[in-house]
């Protein structure tokens, strides 16, 4: 049965500066077993804790996606990487998802093709526990590439790599939600926001299957430089877009033998 929303939770939330009020009213009085439940739920979102790490999960690209505090939330514009993704995975692809927070992308795109083999790898303990909860096995905490199996070098059909991207000096003007919420290293992509994104694509041809993929999200104004990182890597790069989604993502592949 469908929990009633209470108009005072929907007047909290809109006095808090939360466009979609109703939306959220919703998500929070369906999350929340009792009164006390949904006054603390309503509390910790009044104070600008992203929805998503209140309620603990994201409905993202078909799956649900469960979700720990301080963990970074996955965004609608990603959904345009998953796509692209599944398109490029076969029945028994090896999928990686670096970088992978929560576990996210990996997560939606096994929906898509379930035979995959994927592999998901984070930096963060908090991350790396996150995405044990969603993907259960082949969760590695690694920094890039450096604590994976050996024996996934050369072998990964689709390496996706939602890289952080933002530039340092643009970090103070993210929403409050993603400053204070969400791991700077989840965000910083340094002085030109591609820092990150130069260290993978430079160890990616390692790692990569003959024909294999690489994928990651970008800035449309980012993509000069992306491309050219690909392209000195010895993959071959392109550029895909989603206007609906606002959505960019550059692309490499590695040459067939």
């Amino acid at each position: 049965m469908k929990s009633v929303v209470q108009p005072e939770v929907v007047e909290r939330l809109r006095a808090a500066g939360c466009v979609f009020a109703e939306d959220e009213a919703a998500v929070l009085t369906e999350a929340a077993p009792d009164a006390a439940t949904l006054g603390e739920l309503v509390r910790r979102r009044v104070e600008g804790e992203p929805l998503e790490q209140v309620v603990g999960y994201a409905d993202f690209c078909g799956v649900r996606v469960r979700l720990r505090p301080g963990v970074f939330v996955p965004r609608w514009r990603s959904g345009l990487l998953v796509e692209l993704a599944a398109a490029h995975a076969g029945a028994r692809s090896t999928v990686l998802d670096l970088c992978c927070g929560s576990g996210a992308l990996g997560m939606a795109v096994r929906h898509r093709v379930p035979s995959i083999t994927l592999h998901a790898a984070d930096a963060d303990p908090a991350a790396v526990t996150c995405a044990r909860d969603n993907l259960g096995g082949g969760v590695h905490r690694s920094d890039l590439f450096a604590g994976l199996p050996a024996h996934l070098r050369g072998t990964v059909d689709v390496l996706l790599a939602n890289v952080p991207y933002v530039a340092t000096r643009h970090l103070p003007f993210l929403p409050a939600e993603a400053r204070l919420h969400e791991p700077r290293t989840a965000l910083d992509g340094g002085e030109d926001g591609l820092d990150l994104f130069r260290a993978v694509v430079a160890a990616a041809p390692a790692w990569l299957a003959p024909g294999g993929l690489l994928l990651s999200e970008v800035t449309e104004a980012q993509v000069p430089a992306a491309i050219d990182a690909v392209r000195a890597a010895g993959l071959r790069a392109a550029v895909h877009s989603d206007d609906d989604l606002d959505a960019t993502v550059v692309t490499g592949a590695s040459p067939r033998r």
